[in-house]
């Protein structure tokens, strides 16, 4: 077979600029992303006040299929401690499915269909959280539909590049400020349609940002390269036997995950114990009006967009001048500011008298801190695993990659269920100590494997069968 024969995506034009320098596809990518992750955080955001202040409580709880057994489960915890349990089963959940997602695209469906099947899934999980009866329906239905879109969607990102091609990195920091845009919008519609509206309502319209998404990918369908499930002689790629490197790299990979999970807490803690302190201790006020507590995350999510663009915008100019920092390095930057930004949460509790509202300058700081750490971490280190994943596994390595959060989201349920138990000052201390222990590691890691890890494999490095 020839080499024209054995590449499935000759048509696509891997120079394309279109998109702010990049092929137009990323451009209904990142799109598409923006709007799912509006319905996905828009949920999220509300979940957890959603449970505490109204569906776990007399009343309403009993309409709920399946929740007795759960709490059985769980050793028939209640309140808030049930739905800290809940919240990280469901978010850690959505990590874990991708591995399932990336195999189904990779060997049965191809990334394409997966995601399609996977929207659809999702838009029909946020529909029966209009109703009490279908709850947990509803948070499996995310949970599948999250598995099969998000790992294979980020894969297609990768994609649309050569693998010596230097704008995937650029490519999916533009990717991540369009999941950010999303989550800005997301609370100031779903939010404040759950809390002051109606919690159904907050739903529906986090379904209905989920078909938008929809309608987005399947338009821009014709700007995504061809897959070998589209040209079926075209396979010899997908066939292609691993070589040694490619082994080391997803040993290495996999190495990484449980390191993420840690550092991922102190970030993730913000949808769960975080805006439960929120609800009870800010002063979320604007004269006489009570601010929506799901407000916070906009806040975040706006913070987080402008430090993305601005850390991005930074290491341009630093490579004029300079060598960049490589992935590793970046990543342990970011370590460095998660230590700071749970700082700032440690100091909002240890600084406001018994008996008073916490003033917002604090949880700004934190919310300012904590997003130049994300800038160098969450997005940095899915470009890692985009470019060091071996081509015949990718989705499914990708899909590996969201272990790292499946982990680190039951630790957050886990530990979240906490925050009514111990003061407030220590709850935060400890998760400085989760992103200080995480970054000392990515250090060990850098030092010992990062030289061999970033090595590109040779042909003459094939294993044997």
């Amino acid at each position: 077979m020839t080499t024209a024969e054995a590449t499935p995506t000759l048509d696509f034009d891997w120079e394309d600029k279109s998109f702010l320098g990049h092929p137009k596809g990323l451009g209904y990518l990142a799109f598409t992303e923006a709007w799912e992750r509006f319905s996905f955080y828009g949920m999220q955001t509300l979940l957890v006040l959603y449970m505490v202040k109204h569906l776990l409580l007399p009343g309403q709880v009993e309409e709920v299929a399946g929740i007795e057994q759960l709490r059985a489960l769980y050793g028939g915890i209640d309140g808030q401690k049930f739905a800290s349990a809940i919240f990280g089963t469901y978010a850690a959940s959505v990590y874990l499915t991708p591995i399932f997602g990336g195999w189904l695209a990779d060997k049965v469906l191809g990334k394409r269909r997966t995601v399609l099947l996977g929207a659809i899934t999702m838009a029909l999980g946020h529909f029966l959280m209009a109703f009490n009866v279908t709850f947990l329906f509803a948070l499996l239905c995310l949970i599948l539909g999250s598995g099969m879109f998000k790992g294979n969607i980020a894969s297609q990102v990768g994609s649309l590049y050569k693998p010596e091609d230097l704008r995937r990195a650029d490519a999916f920091q533009i990717f991540y400020l369009a999941i950010n845009a999303g989550v800005i919008a997301s609370p100031l519609i779903v939010s404040t349609l759950g809390e002051k509206v109606g919690w159904h309502w907050g739903f529906g319209a986090a379904g209905v940002g989920m078909l938008i998404g929809l309608v987005i990918y399947v338009a821009g369908q014709k700007h995504l390269p061809k897959e070998h499930f589209d040209v079926p002689a075209a396979t010899a790629e997908a066939k292609m036997p691993m070589t040694r490197n490619d082994w080391l790299a997803t040993a290495a990979l996999i190495l990484l995950i449980p390191v993420m999970a840690v550092a991922i807490v102190p970030n993730n803690q913000i949808f769960n114990a975080y805006l439960v302190w929120g609800d009870r201790d800010f002063a979320l006020t604007l004269g006489d009006t009570v601010l929506p507590t799901g407000w916070l995350i906009t806040l975040d999510a706006i913070v987080s967009v402008s430090f993305l663009a601005g850390v991005a915008l930074f290491y341009r100019w630093w490579k004029t001048k300079w060598t960049e920092p490589d992935e590793l390095t970046k990543i342990i930057i970011g370590s460095l500011f998660s230590i700071g930004g749970m700082a700032c949460l440690y100091l909002a509790a240890a600084t406001t008298p018994q008996g008073e509202k916490i003033g917002l300058f604090w949880p700004v700081m934190f919310h300012v801190v904590n997003s130049i750490g994300f800038a160098h971490m969450l997005p940095v280190s899915l470009a890692l695993f985009a470019r060091l994943a071996p081509k015949q596994i990718n989705a499914t390595v990708i899909g590996l990659y969201y272990l790292a959060f499946f982990a680190g989201n039951s630790m957050v349920g886990w530990i979240g269920g906490w925050f009514e138990e111990m003061p407030v000052t220590s709850f935060w201390l400890m998760h400085m100590g989760f992103a200080a222990a995480a970054g000392a590691i990515f250090v060990l890691f850098k030092l010992l494997l990062a030289p061999r890890l970033m090595h590109r494999a040779e042909p003459e490095d094939v294993a044997l069968a």
